[in-house]
């Protein structure tokens, strides 16, 4: 589930092992499905070990620290990964222990309860290649409007699709996507060639709005209480969702409708048909069938 908030809120959680030098890594014993580390482990340990931490960073989605001989750890939380600093939720899903001397806090933890977390050591080069903007769009926190124009302006996908490529722009996930074509008031089965230049401008508008207060609130914790922030704390953003997860529940911006949800991709969508009405040649065609992934 972390999106760039969750993820940008494990960033700023974490910033304690700036300074830091790798004294040890642990991938503790489990009979649990294994998280892929890359390359293989005893190859990744050797090549950390003695490194400091220099700076944090975020990837889109993945959390990003630099070490002093160049090379970058990136940890990819995927469904239900957590960055830590301090007890975990459960010790079974610890993936990686990292031990730490010369700073604030003496470990870094990653939790991971469905094992489908990646943590990568990467060369510059291989950085760029991976990470690099080949592969990852713009920022979404700082996106702009000519940047998803020009990027998805030609694009017969939905909008709320579209915005889920991260080669398009980097870290909306589901959940966000909703919420931000919601203050921009567009619907989210509408084709990316038929928005004009003001509804590019809403939409990234709405794109730094909503995820800058998103990190403010330090994400979003659903009902499953799997995220948690880096002091095993749950995020409060969820109690600020306009639509996403309210389906039947009365619109809060304009009050005169229920949110709707509709399933695009196998995912769930949320919106509200009073803010973001579609135009009529469109309306018998907005609710999609498949299976449901919110």
């Amino acid at each position: 589930m972390p999106e760039l908030p969750e993820v940008e809120t494990m960033r700023r959680g974490v910033a304690a092992v700036v300074g830091a030098r790798i004294v040890d890594l642990i991938r503790p014993r489990s009979a649990l499905r294994p998280i892929l580390f890359a390359p293989r482990w005893d190859r990744l340990k050797r090549r950390a070990l003695g490194q400091s931490i220099v700076a944090t960073g975020r990837a889109g989605k993945r959390l990003v620290f630099e070490l002093s001989g160049g090379n970058r750890l990136v940890i990819e939380p995927r469904m239900t990964g957590l960055a830590l600093l301090s007890d975990p939720p459960t010790d079974e899903h610890v993936r990686l222990r990292m031990m730490l001397a010369g700073a604030a806090t003496r470990q870094f933890l990653f939790w991971d309860r469905r094992g489908l977390g990646t943590v990568r050591l990467v060369s510059p080069a291989e950085y760029l290649a991976r990470y690099g903007p080949d592969h990852l769009g713009p920022d979404a926190l700082s996106v702009t409007a000519d940047q998803l124009r020009t990027r998805l302006g030609r694009s017969r996908r939905a909008v709320k699709v579209a915005l889920l490529d991260q080669r398009a722009v980097a870290g909306i996930g589901n959940l966000y996507a909703a919420e931000i074509l919601h203050v921009a008031r567009i619907h989210p089965a509408r084709p990316c060639d038929r928005l004009t230049a003001p509804q590019w401008q809403a939409i990234a508008a709405a794109a730094r709005a909503v995820l800058s207060e998103a990190i403010r609130h330090e994400g979003s914790t659903l009902a499953d209480g799997t995220y948690r922030n880096a002091l095993n704390q749950a995020g409060s953003y969820q109690n600020h969702h306009l639509v996403y997860g309210r389906a039947g529940s009365p619109c809060s911006t304009c009050g005169g409708e229920s949110i709707a949800r509709i399933v695009q991709s196998q995912r769930s969508t949320f919106f509200c048909p009073a803010c973001q009405a579609a135009g009529r040649r469109r309306r018998r065609k907005l609710c999609t069938t498949g299976p449901d992934t919110v």
